[in-house]
């Protein structure tokens, strides 16, 4: 996989955990959703506040960290761990460049508050081995997962 050399821009999301819905919110402020379960009776998406023109890169980091929040309770849930309630995911996507060829490289940040860490762990690397959007980027974009204390 080739490395980035120079990074042209991040598109940043934080994904909240919600038992009712969660809500998807990048750091400029251009995407502000709720989302619901698929196969749930409620909408898809409400668009709370969307500005036009987000970029490719906060689009697909916000689809990318609804989907792995999503795979983290389905993991917890086969583990039968309780998820705190502000459990959050925040994804950055990095456009950048090598030589004359531009690349993708991708973080994952999961925060647990009152979780042990090797717990919030052995989730998010799960999570990450079940995530429709961590299998399709997997051996095609360096992806980093990391746990961060709250």
């Amino acid at each position: 996989m080739t490395k980035i050399e120079k990074v042209l821009f991040t598109g940043k999301t934080n994904t909240q955990f919600s038992r009712r819905e969660g809500a998807a919110r990048n750091d400029h402020g251009r995407v502000d959703l709720k989302l619901s379960v698929p196969g749930s009776s409620a909408p898809a998406q409400v668009f709370d506040a969307v500005v036009a023109h987000p970029t490719a890169e906060q689009l697909f980091a916000g689809a990318w960290s609804a989907c792995y929040i999503s795979a983290i309770g389905l993991v917890a849930q086969s583990r039968k761990v309780a998820l705190p309630d502000d459990l959050a995911v925040d994804i950055e996507v990095d456009l950048g460049m090598t030589g004359n060829a531009y690349f993708l490289q991708a973080r994952i940040n999961v925060r647990a508050p009152g979780l042990p860490r090797e717990v919030t762990e052995a989730l998010a690397h799960e999570a990450h081995e079940i995530c429709p959007y961590s299998k399709a980027t997997r051996g095609n974009i360096d992806v980093a997962v990391n746990v961060i204390e709250a």
